[in-house]
């Protein structure tokens, strides 16, 4: 039912994870995908092999997000390759934890610089070749952003104004016809959140989940590609909680 021939995707983080995810089903669904990756050049590699043997297109670009223009040269280079852009899915991110009268002031602007800053810097890069095609942005928060998150509250800054940055776009750049929404992710068994999952807290963890486990990272995939998708056209501003059921308002 969901069709994304035709459509051209940009997704940052890409090469592993949630990110990685993404790409295996927009490409699935027909999208051509450019996955950016920042260190981990052989997985996105072996990403865009599997995405091209399945008859797909893709290519890999390299580019920090926290840095403004690598951001715009990475959309650039989408939009050379592809001809336009119609997806931008803003995925780069990282977590890490510190009890507060710890935390730097470098790692406090690391977090925000990569989680934030990078989301902006690359949804200003894309506005413009987005109008063009009255395109959609997807931005990954996290249900920290919405509850908070002891040790990470840095982390959980960065993701509280992911959503409203989020909402306060949805409103702006709608009448341009540009889409924009929220997937906020719950536990995710991925590389970044592996070492906690399989730790001494994982029992404490999976009790705070309705589901009881963590989620699978094509379970975030399929939302992301929902909201990509011609059966999210009239859903603008909106925070999907894919979670377990571990946050039940938002």
């Amino acid at each position: 039912m969901i069709d994304l021939t035709g459509k051209n995707a940009l997704v940052t983080g890409g090469s592993r994870g949630i990110g990685r995810a993404c790409c295996e089903l927009l490409a699935r669904a027909g999208a051509r995908v450019a996955v950016n990756y920042r260190l981990e050049r052989p997985a996105a590699d072996r990403l865009v092999e599997r995405i091209r043997a399945s008859g797909r297109e893709a290519f890999a670009l390299a580019a920090d997000v926290a840095r403004p223009e690598e951001a715009e040269l990475m959309v650039e280079e989408t939009v050379d390759r592809f001809g336009s852009l119609d997806l931008l899915v803003n995925n780069a991110g990282i977590w890490k934890s510190s009890p507060v009268e710890e935390l730097s002031d470098a790692e406090w602007e690391e977090m925000i610089g990569v989680n934030l800053t990078g989301t902006f810097n690359m949804i200003r890069a894309a506005v413009p070749h987005l109008k063009r095609t009255g395109g959609k942005i997807v931005n990954i928060s996290s249900t920290a952003g919405q509850r908070g998150e002891s040790l990470h509250s840095h982390y959980a800054a960065s993701k509280g104004a992911i959503i409203s940055l989020t909402k306060s776009l949805a409103a702006e750049l709608a009448a341009s016809g540009i889409v924009t929404n929220c997937v906020a992710p719950g536990w995710v068994d991925t590389d970044m959140s592996h070492a906690a999952l399989s730790g001494a807290e994982r029992g404490k963890i999976l009790e705070g989940i309705p589901l009881g486990r963590a989620g699978r990272p094509e379970e975030i995939a399929g939302a992301v590609v929902f909201l990509a998708s011609h059966l999210a056209t009239y859903v603008n501003g909106e925070v999907l909680n894919v979670n377990g059921g571990s946050v039940l308002a938002g």
